[in-house]
């Protein structure tokens, strides 16, 4: 496998799969949040530094029926080249001759975006003549897109096999991997691992796959309560998969096997509805009143959750605590982001996983705090469910 930091780009049209699916402003179409873009900007600036000039390939939401005008990458253009520092072509499709004549003409240090790859359907259904026909526009492929890497679409894997001689990573998939690599195979001890959110069923592979790694694990979120009920627990009108219960028990007698500690919130703070100015208290979670449900972690569930993170030298966070997103429960989460700032600042090494992790560290300004914030929320959830990541072993093999 080639390495970004030794290949050669000079004169070589860099075919970059990048993850530009940003959040757009509703009203204006401007991009909310650049994040995504500027995490792939250490991989497109080596490239143009190194001679080569970079097409950029990325999705952009879920097109049913071809082109949709909502989704097109031209929204994102003006935000790319702002990051980028410098003017950005822009071919308003992604095959056919005007995408391929700009590549062609493409001149060392230039830059090209084309259209959304899932205006065809071909892209997710991974077909490989469609895969053949992006490829004909670089020279070389490198897949930087590691939130896409669990899809094996036809711009993340099958157009790998198109270079044989030229794949590789960029540098943002490069320090994903080794993050989740620390993680799952050489993580100090003591490792915790914080799973929340609202499902078991979300998050069964990911807690069966961590017996076998961590020291300890931290269940919050709505999918404490059915390992509570599962326990002959009363939790009111709180979130419950009953279908899961036997799960649960048989996580429970696993963990107990195996040595690990799996911790569940003493307390909840509970609500008489879901609703940002529900009537609130705190009850113990495993005797939430009828009526009221669980919408976040109590302030006994905080400092013992802390306790715990405090003296872990490994931290992975994959889901939060509670319903973060309205202010009268976003304490748990919030405090949690505040003990993994704390545990990584006194040494230990801290994996936030994607999604509501990263978006809850980044809304109580903790993202600088811990040692990695991953990109890819479903990716890596796949990764430490024992997966094989589909874009990472295009490149592998």
């Amino acid at each position: 496998m080639n390495s970004i930091d030794t290949y050669n780009f000079q004169g070589k049209r860099a075919l970059v799969r990048v993850d530009f699916n940003v959040p757009l402003d509703k009203e204006t179409m401007a991009v909310a949040d650049d994040k995504r873009i500027r995490a792939a900007l250490p991989t497109i600036q080596h490239i143009l530094n190194a001679g080569g000039s970079v097409i950029l390939l990325s999705h952009f939401g879920r097109p049913k029926e071809g082109p949709e005008e909502k989704f097109s990458l031209k929204h994102i253009l003006t935000t790319v080249e702002k990051n980028i520092g410098k003017p950005v072509r822009f071919s308003p499709d992604c095959i056919g001759e005007d995408a391929l004549n700009q590549s062609k003409n493409l001149k060392s240090g230039e830059v090209l975006l084309v259209e959304n790859v899932r205006f065809y359907s071909e892209e997710t259904a991974g077909d490989i003549g469609f895969a053949e026909k992006l490829s004909k526009l670089g020279d070389c492929y490198v897949n930087d897109a590691f939130g896409a890497a669990h899809r094996a679409h036809a711009s993340t894997t099958q157009i790998a096999q198109f270079f044989p001689n030229d794949k590789m990573v960029g540098f943002l998939m490069k320090s994903e991997l080794e993050s989740a690599r620390k993680v799952l195979n050489h993580a100090e001890r003591p490792f915790t691992a914080i799973v929340g959110g609202a499902k078991v069923s979300d998050k069964v592979l990911i807690v069966e796959n961590l017996l076998n790694i961590a020291d300890h694990i931290i269940i919050g979120g709505g999918m404490s309560y059915t390992f509570y009920k599962a326990q002959g627990g009363h939790i009111g009108n709180s979130l419950c998969e009953d279908e899961r219960l036997e799960t649960c028990r048989e996580i429970l007698t696993k963990a107990q096997e195996k040595g690990v500690q799996i911790h569940l919130p003493i307390d909840s703070t509970i609500a008489d509805r879901f609703a940002a100015d529900a009537e609130t208290k705190v009850a113990p979670s495993n005797q939430v009143p009828d009526g009221w449900m669980g919408l976040d972690i109590g302030t006994e569930a905080i400092a013992q959750f802390r306790g715990v993170l405090l003296k872990s030298k490994t931290i992975l966070w994959n889901g939060p605590m509670g319903v973060f997103e309205m202010k009268a429960f976003e304490n748990g989460t919030k405090s949690i982001a505040v003990a993994v700032a704390e545990a990584t600042k006194n040494g230990a090494f801290s994996l936030i996983g994607g999604g509501d992790s990263a978006a809850a560290v980044e809304k109580f300004g903790m993202s600088d705090q811990v040692s990695y914030v991953s990109t890819g929320g479903g990716a890596l959830l796949e990764y430490f469910e024992g997966k094989v990541l589909p874009g990472v072993q295009a490149i592998e093999d």
